[in-house]
């Protein structure tokens, strides 16, 4: 039987190699990301053999959301106990985060499962250099706002130190505060998030920038390598007053943290219209499609 429990720093080194095995370029399998954002559903972890398994419990029908397990070992035998541990009676499991790679994979265990994509999940992954250098036509609005702030504010952009932090926090907390973050527990739990990125920032090994004007801190952004070849952007943060503030904040960051990376993955959009939009804006080279598969067990 496996043992699902809270994800704590200290699972940080077997987690990370059972990822790095996988090298999937989805943002779940990112350690920092599954420590930051575990109260999202009650997500626990279980470690059987050397895959790592993650599992969300708080779902809306009752039924497990476990993410396709990394690392490797016996899959039969992994299976098998996920079926005595999380359906004892013969209830479904359902596999998230299901490329379509991964769903091809999943069906040769299970050949009635369906795979169903999910739009509000999937990656938007963009071509770095692309992000970087904005040419051509198409990022014609882009390079404006950029140039607006750029002659407009007296600004700077410079790596986060253990100096930034506390302002950095404090900077998202209005943010928060100003939309009324605690009716709305998605924001409640991306407050832990943030506050989870900053304490234990080193140990993470995640990059950080800050964006001033005039001195006043006006933006910050997080991200990490997260594969060989592709790095994520976790938390974008910016000052909407300052005009230009979000494309100044991305690219500066982008530019110094990422440029050694072929691809830029900055996360789904939750299905949030206006955050859509805003992705689509950056014109990604691809859409990491994902989604779910409902297993049922043969009697």
């Amino acid at each position: 039987m496996l043992t699902f429990r809270t994800i704590s720093i200290s699972d940080r080194l077997w987690i990370t190699k059972a990822l790095h095995q996988s090298n999937f370029q989805g943002c779940e399998y990112c350690f920092s990301n599954n420590l930051a954002w575990y109260r999202a559903s009650n997500s626990k972890i279980a470690r059987f053999q050397d895959f790592y398994i993650i599992a969300a419990f708080d779902t809306a029908d009752g039924i497990p959301d476990v993410t396709v397990p990394s690392g490797s070992g016996d899959w039969a035998a992994l299976f098998q106990e996920l079926r005595e541990t999380l359906c004892p009676n013969g209830q479904p499991l359902r596999f998230t985060g299901v490329t379509r790679e991964t769903a091809a994979f999943l069906q040769k265990w299970f050949p009635s499962a369906i795979w169903e994509p999910d739009p509000a999940a999937f990656d938007y992954i963009y071509r770095t250099e692309d992000f970087i250098a904005l040419k051509g036509k198409r990022y014609h609005k882009k390079r404006n706002h950029l140039h607006q702030f750029r002659s407009r504010y007296d600004w700077t952009f410079s790596p986060i130190t253990a100096a930034d932090m506390d302002a950095c926090i404090a900077f998202s907390a209005s943010l928060y505060n100003e939309k009324a973050g605690y009716d709305n527990r998605s924001s409640v739990v991306e407050q832990f998030a943030i506050h989870t990125f900053f304490t234990h920032f080193e140990t993470l090994g995640l990059c950080g920038g800050v964006l001033r004007v005039d001195g006043k801190l006006v933006g910050f952004s997080i991200g990490e390598p997260l594969n060989q070849d592709t790095f994520v952007t976790h938390i974008e943060k910016a000052d909407t007053s300052y005009s230009g503030a979000y494309p100044a904040l991305a690219q500066a960051f982008t530019e110094q943290f990422a440029s050694a990376y072929p691809y830029l993955n900055r996360e789904e959009d939750l299905g949030i219209a206006g955050l859509r939009q805003a992705k689509a804006s950056y014109y990604p080279v691809y859409l990491l499609e994902k989604g779910d598969m409902l297993i049922t067990w043969d009697k």
